[in-house]
């Protein structure tokens, strides 16, 4: 693999079509290599941050497989970069690629918290639980600078109403206080992502994410302080992370986790494409059959969207991943659950303070 092929640092290794746009501009590789040996920037790799005003903030899952009420998302693009990301898909609906673009375009919704505050005095409103976030990393690298997250959290704390955070990066933790206090409502619940024990794997795979061993401290911080956490080993990636079932729950576990999950890769859309790219030149020696048993769980294609199947898998590998998932619950997590959380206290609070009467 030439080292101008491959951009570390980022998942992605190119940007796809945007499938609702009529007109693609494509810059041809070899006006990029006159460039690298001209030593011209043929393209700007840095992050950049667009500010957007959306209307709600809200999202209501319909989708029967997902496990959640309500999602809700501060930004849209993930400078993470994790290269098997679903979310890449919907950053087509804002006119970017899913590929590059989905990591360097983010979308910041300033105006979060106040949308999330009209919603939740909404006299109609009834409580459920919100999960920040359903698409995109609530506590990516964006929210050490916008703050977004926490200004919301506090939203949640005001009105006492039920929140699940899923994220992979330790920034959390700056948030402890505002977890604590929601906690003592048994208002919060946090799905910590640990995708590998190996760093050479995570590198690859979530170029942008925190280390394996600051998830396993995050994991490990909140429990202590009786912050329920469910583990997600997600996704399973045959070929690549697939023998690390038992060994990541068994770590999860070891740091304070309650429960986990996990899912089975699919590649549905422009992330079939563009996963493709780069494990072709990431992992070109096991690239052939990564792909294939990806298919094999699939019905042979990359591409899954039958709700309830589409992240359990089918076949052979499927039935072995789910396995040693049975037996990692048996021997790492008898006697623990992940608790419900309290619904019940909105109403009292939903002008912002306690009602009396």
């Amino acid at each position: 693999m030439k080292k101008n092929t491959y951009r570390k640092g980022r998942g992605a290794q190119k940007n796809t079509p945007n499938k609702f746009l009529q007109h693609i501009y494509e810059v041809r590789q070899d006006f990029l290599e006159f460039c690298r040996v001209a030593g011209e920037a043929s393209e700007n790799n840095k992050t950049q941050y667009i500010p957007v005003f959306p209307k709600t903030i809200v999202n209501k899952v319909t989708s029967p497989d997902l496990g959640m009420p309500y999602s809700m998302n501060t930004y849209q693009g993930c400078e993470h970069g994790c290269i098997y990301c679903y979310a890449r898909n919907t950053h087509e609906y804002w006119g970017y690629s899913a590929g590059m673009d989905f990591e360097r375009v983010i979308l910041v919704k300033k105006s979060a918290a106040l949308l999330l505050e009209e919603k939740l005095k909404n006299k109609n409103w009834v409580a459920d639980t919100v999960v920040l976030s359903g698409n995109t990393d609530c506590y990516q690298p964006a929210e050490k600078k916008f703050r977004i997250t926490r200004e919301c959290l506090k939203v949640f704390l005001k009105y006492r109403h039920p929140v699940g955070i899923i994220t992979k990066n330790s920034l959390i933790l700056r948030d402890l206080e505002i977890l604590k206090d929601l906690n003592k409502d048994q208002l919060v619940g946090v799905n910590i992502s640990v995708t590998s024990l190996s760093e050479e794997t995570r590198r690859i795979l979530e170029p942008r994410t925190a280390s394996i061993k600051k998830r396993l401290n995050t994991i490990r911080v909140l429990s202590e302080n009786n912050i329920p956490v469910n583990a997600m080993l997600a996704p399973i990636i045959p070929g690549i992370n697939s023998n690390e079932v038992l060994n990541l729950a068994k770590a999860v576990s070891d740091n304070g986790a309650l429960s986990f999950g996990f899912t089975i890769v699919r590649l549905n859309g422009a992330v079939g494409q563009i996963f493709t790219d780069w494990i072709r030149k990431a992992l070109p020696d096991r690239a052939d059959k990564v792909l294939n048993q990806i298919a094999s769980c699939h019905n042979g294609n990359l591409n899954d969207s039958r709700f309830g199947l589409r992240q359990t898998g089918e076949g052979k590998i499927a039935e072995q991943i789910h396995a040693m998932a049975h037996l990692a619950r048996l021997r790492y997590f008898k006697g623990k659950t992940f608790p419900r959380l309290n619904t019940t206290l909105h109403e009292q609070y939903k002008d912002g303070q306690l009602r009396l009467f």
